[in-house]
């Protein structure tokens, strides 16, 4: 009986290291994403407790919208965040 040829091993592509590493976020990147969740809770607070009068009198209720977008934006911010 004849024997088969032995197969070739194929390789898939070179392992080569990505090209950008993950590397760790500048110095100022925690301190101001704790900045914008931390401003983001004080204003909404303050407009609660000053009953609308402060932050930004005239605006009412979108007083809470700023406060949360600032927020949101720190706690955005935490997606991307390496150590």
């Amino acid at each position: 009986m004849p024997e088969s040829k032995p197969r070739r091993r194929t390789r898939g592509p070179a392992q080569t290291p990505s090209s950008k590493a993950q590397q760790p976020n500048a110095a100022w990147f925690l301190p101001l994403m704790v900045t914008l969740m931390l401003v983001g809770l004080f204003w909404i607070i303050t407009y609660y407790i000053s009953d609308g009068r402060f932050p930004i009198p005239n605006i009412n209720n979108w007083n809470i919208g700023i406060g949360f977008a600032i927020a949101l934006a720190g706690f955005m911010m935490t997606t991307r965040w390496r150590s």
